[in-house]
Formats: structure tokens, C-alpha cells, sequence
């Protein structure tokens, strides 16, 4: 009697700001298992700290891949790709241990530090301000001893680091805001003028790239094969871009979770510091976009999931509010415009709270607006449509208030989970 051979599958692992979320698929890219769990609030020591214990990621991730593999069917796993928040970066010894907290990719502490950056950075270096990782990493040096060898690694490093069992090793993506060039695929020697020593930057790979076999006894933990490969990672909205189907020149996909990301095929890099504009190498080809701080972050300072769905039925889209916000969840803005002292603007607020919540979808959706220009005047092609991600893109009338002000057709994405993006990552584009 002949023994049935499993089918293949591919396993993503999406690190968001609020929780993880594992997804694998098939050959046809189907969906054959998902689970999720969520994430404590990142703590936040200052005004302008955001910070979290890299542990809760493991634990998270952990508890994730267990579900996620007794809900398989028999298929089996042969790679895995993590991605995580940009800049999101922690101090870890050879073995992996964290020896600091992991700064979140809109921590905004280290002016001082980003200072030091722009003295040596060129002008439109991605890893020049106070919330990308070169920065963080410098502030991090100083809370540490340094009589050790020492990582920078970021979310998604660590935990492939975690589920490999070694540790030390990025990709583009996520290397990018740490100084990486993506173009000449190598650490530019602008970065020995800072001294990082004891410091060891992480090798980039491309996304996606076989890095080696997962930790047997990581593996006998989790039910997963010891064969199965993990992969160089990406950054969340990187994934949240493959997961859409951004493909081509003039796909354009906004992410609409906790922030608002851009994302825009082109075929050529784009940089530029001063408007937080910089391009994500995906093979032959370019995402190019930025990330503004606000987002939905704004939203839930305000409302909850049900008052949100029961105001939003209340708003006219096609009626614009006046209000001319500039929604932010705090002081700092890294794109269109980055300035890490921009306040939020929210006032005058209407009596009726339905109208404060269309003033704030409007007021996110001149952000994309002006956003999209600046990719198309720095030399992107214009976008085609928008497809949408996130929890926001559920939200038809966000929607269509966003077409109205966009002027372009604006789409829901089939596929809304960073977590697929990631799965198409380890399965191979």
C-alpha cells in the first residue's frame, strides 16, 4: 500500500504593534489555517517613548504557530517568513538574549542620537531621524555594557533568530532605516564614521531567502517538521503590499492600521529624506512609499469598534466636513511631511460625534492624498487605484470618502493579512 504524500505548505508570521497573527497557504495560495493572538500595549516611560519586552513577541509568536499547526490538514509546512514593524529595534548578545527593550518603529527619543546620524548620513538616507533604527541603536548603546559583543537585530531578525535557533542575520527591508543600501546591496562606509563597536550590524538577505532549517527543539515544541526552512524577513507593510497583489508599476496599496502606509510599484528607487520618502528593494523592482504616524492610532484615543461602526453609518461622504484636521496619536510626524514636533490637530470638534469622526477619516485621507503626490513628484508613476489593508479598509464609508479625496477608485483588498504577504514570501513569488 503506497503512502499518500502531504501536500505543501508555506507559513507566514505577521508581528503587529497590537498582536501576531500566523497564516499558511497552499501552491494555489489559498488559505489553509490562520490564528492570532494579541499583544499588551507597548509601555511608554515618556511622552515620546514607546517600548516593549521582545519576549512578548516569542511568547506571542509561540502560542500562534502551536494553533496554527494543529489546524493544518495534514499538510506540511516547508518554509516559514516573519515580518514585523519597521525600525523596531532592540540590543540582543550572540545567543539572542535581549539585553534592552525593543524601541517601536514610532519611538521618537533619540533626537540627540538622530542628530549625530544627519552629521554623517547623506541627505536622502532612510536611516537618518529619531525613529529610524540607526538612531535607536545608538540610544540603545549607551543603556548597555560594553564589554560584550553585541546585535542590533530588528522584530522580524529576532524572532527568525528565535525560530532558527542563530541569530545575526536581517534583509533589505527591514535593514533599510539601520543604513542598509539596497542598490549597492551593502553597508555603506559612512556608517564606520559613527563607531558603533562593540556593536555588530546584522547580514541582509534578500526577503524571502532560504536562511537555513528551524531549531529542532524549537521545532518538537511546535509539531513542525525539523526540515522546514525559515526565511529573511520583510517589514509589516511591506507584506501588507504583496498580500494586496502590488505586482506592477502603478499598483499603489494603502495600509490602514494603527498608521497609514504607503506603498507604490516603481521601477526605480526613490529617496527622500526631508519628505520621509524611501523605496524597499523586492527583487528587480521598487516599493517605494512612507509611513505618517497617523492612522487608526488616532481613532482608538476616541471611539470603540462599536461606536466607530454605528458613527460611521451616520456619515455623508460625499459631503466634505471643513474641518481641516491633521489627526496624530501624539507629537511627530515622520511622512509626508516628517517634523518630530508636528502637534495634532483635532479641534474645532463638532457637537455631533459622528461629524468629529468624518472630520478625522478626511482628515487621514489628505495625508494619503498628499502623500501619493510626493511619490508621484519625486518620479513614481501615478497610481492606477488603491487597494486597501487593514482594519480600516473595512470601513465603506472611510472608503468612499477617500476616493472623493484621492480621485482615484479606491478597493478593498482581497487579501488583507501581512501575515499572507509574508506566506508568498517563504512559498516564492
Amino acid at each position: 500500500m503506497t503512502a499518500s504524500i502531504a501536500p505543501d505548505c508555506w507559513i507566514g508570521l505577521d508581528l503587529g504593534t497590537s498582536g501576531c497573527r500566523a497564516i499558511a497557504i497552499d501552491a494555489d495560495g489559498s488559505t489553509i489555517a490562520s490564528a492570532s493572538t494579541s499583544l499588551p500595549a507597548p509601555e511608554s516611560p515618556s511622552p515620546d517613548a514607546l517600548q516593549q519586552d521582545p519576549e512578548l513577541w516569542w511568547q506571542a509568536a509561540l502560542a500562534v504557530l502551536r494553533r496554527l499547526q494543529a489546524n493544518l490538514d495534514d499538510h506540511c509546512p516547508r518554509a516559514l517568513c516573519v515580518d514585523g514593524t519597521s525600525a523596531t529595534l532592540l540590543l540582543c548578545d550572540s545567543e539572542g538574549r535581549a539585553l534592552t527593550p525593543a524601541l517601536m518603529y514610532n519611538d521618537a527619543r533619540a533626537l540627540s542620537q538622530a542628530e549625530q546620524v544627519a552629521e554623517q548620513a547623506p541627505e536622502d538616507s532612510p536611516a537618518r531621524g529619531p525613529s529610524a533604527s540607526l538612531a535607536k541603536l545608538l540610544y540603545l548603546r549607551a543603556q548597555v555594557r560594553r564589554d560584550q559583543a553585541l546585535l542590533a537585530l530588528h522584530q522580524a531578525d529576532w524572532i527568525g533568530g528565535r525560530l532558527r535557533g542563530r541569530f545575526g542575520d536581517s534583509d533589505w527591508n527591514n535593514g533599510l532605516k539601520l543604513g542598509f543600501d539596497p542598490e549597492q546591496l551593502r553597508w555603506p562606509s559612512w556608517l564606520g564614521r559613527l563607531n558603533l563597536s562593540p556593536i555588530q550590524l546584522p547580514q541582509c538577505h534578500p526577503p524571502g531567502s532560504d536562511l537555513g532549517s528551524i531549531d529542532p527543539e524549537v521545532a518538537a515544541i511546535l509539531g513542525l517538521p525539523a526540515e522546514m526552512r525559515v526565511c529573511a524577513g520583510t517589514t509589516d507593510s511591506n507584506a501588507a503590499a504583496l498580500a494586496a497583489g502590488a505586482r506592477e508599476p502603478g499598483d499603489a496599496v494603502t495600509s490602514l492600521g494603527s498608521t497609514l502606509a504607503l506603498k507604490l510599484i516603481s521601477e526605480c528607487a526613490l529617496q527622500d529624506a526631508r519628505s520621509g520618502v524611501y523605496s524597499h528593494r523586492m527583487g528587480d523592482r521598487w516599493l517605494a512609499g512612507g509611513a505618517s504616524n497617523s492612522g487608526g492610532a488616532v481613532l482608538r484615543q476616541y471611539f470603540s469598534d462599536a461606536e466607530l461602526a454605528r458613527l460611521s453609518e451616520r456619515i455623508d461622504p460625499d459631503r466634505p466636513t471643513g474641518l481641516h484636521y491633521y489627526p496624530l496619536p501624539r507629537p511627530g510626524e515622520r511622512f509626508p511631511t516628517p517634523d518630530p514636533q508636528r502637534t495634532p490637530r483635532l479641534t474645532p470638534r463638532p457637537a455631533e460625534d459622528h461629524l468629529f469622526l468624518a472630520g478625522i477619516l478626511e482628515g487621514i485621507a489628505h495625508i494619503e492624498r498628499e502623500g501619493y503626490q510626493r511619490l508621484c513628484a519625486l518620479g513614481a508613476p501615478r497610481p492606477k487605484r488603491i487597494l486597501s489593508t487593514g482594519g480600516g479598509a473595512r470601513n465603506e464609508k472611510w472608503n468612499r470618502i477617500r476616493a472623493r479625496v484621492l480621485g482615484l477608485p479606491v478597493e478593498t483588498a482581497s487579501q488583507q493579512e501581512a501575515a499572507y504577504g509574508a506566506a508568498t514570501l517563504a512559498r516564492g513569488l
